[in-house]
């Protein structure tokens, strides 16, 4: 990465390392709860041979790759195509349906979008459902706090394997294999999706408008006020009646329950209160 840093010794206190985190990565540990960082950083640690916060701050002065490995455990993304089929199918046959028959168009924001899978199958999704109704206009937008992995996103780009679970004819149709046999999103699927960075914690929405916002596995690792603060975000973005898709481990704080109702509580899509 080239960074060049002065590791303050001693530093043993959690809330130096935090701080060192911040101003070298740009992460904001604030936006995660303290355990989780203690977890990404003992495992790192263990993976260094380091016992304390002190060694390890030593070993990322004297070893700067380790920053990159450092910055991919603290915003590790798992995911992958159609990620619980069960949502994607009542966004395919019922949400988006009744937003483009409500509207005529469909404006849709999934945020903490990693490496671009979610996005792109809703692009799928959309393409596959408007594949002659030229005057319907679709757009994704994407945004992830990793440029790193938004750049990936942006490239589209993908090994086989990923690609495993989907069906010959949706394969065909989406992708282009590549000599070294990965796989690359097509251009009609990156033309309907605005990849940015974005900080969830910033209380500004990506976008205003919007028909539905995807938000899933992501505030797992928020402190509960921030879970509220981005409820209120998506709901301020949202239009009346529009559609919050939530993880399925997730839920509303108290403070916010009364923002959305639950259109399906079992695959916690919700849907906005106007309040």
């Amino acid at each position: 990465m080239g960074i060049n840093i002065i590791i303050v010794l001693h530093m043993d206190d959690l809330k130096q390392i935090k701080n060192l985190i911040e101003k070298t990565l740009g992460v904001k540990c604030s936006s995660y709860k303290e355990e989780y960082i203690k977890r990404r950083l003992l495992s790192r640690m263990r993976s260094t041979g380091t016992g304390t916060y002190e060694e390890y701050s030593r070993y990322l002065g004297n070893h700067p790759a380790e920053w990159e490995l450092l910055r991919n455990a603290l915003t590790i993304n798992v995911t992958e195509f159609f990620r619980d089929g069960e949502v994607f199918e009542i966004i395919r046959k019922e949400l988006i349906p009744k937003i483009l028959s409500e509207h005529g168009r469909i404006r849709i924001w999934c945020a903490g979008c990693s490496s671009g899978e979610e996005p792109y199958s809703l692009a799928m999704i959309l393409s596959e459902l408007t594949p002659r109704k030229g005057s319907i206009t679709s757009t994704i937008y994407a945004t992830d706090i990793d440029e790193k992995i938004l750049q990936r996103a942006k490239e589209g780009i993908y090994e086989s394997k990923t690609v495993e679970k989907l069906n010959q004819a949706t394969i065909r149709r989406h992708f282009n294999e590549l000599p070294d046999g990965r796989y690359e999103v097509k251009q009609h699927l990156k033309d309907m999706i605005h990849f940015r960075k974005h900080d969830l914690m910033s209380g500004v929405p990506a976008s205003r408008y919007l028909d539905m916002v995807t938000c899933r596995n992501v505030t797992i690792y928020f402190t509960e006020q921030q879970k509220n603060d981005l409820a209120r975000t998506f709901h301020s973005a949202l239009n009346s009646g529009g559609f919050y898709v939530m993880g399925k481990t997730e839920y509303l704080g108290r403070e916010v329950e009364g923002l959305f109702s639950h259109y399906n509580s079992l695959q916690k899509i919700l849907c906005k209160n106007d309040v």
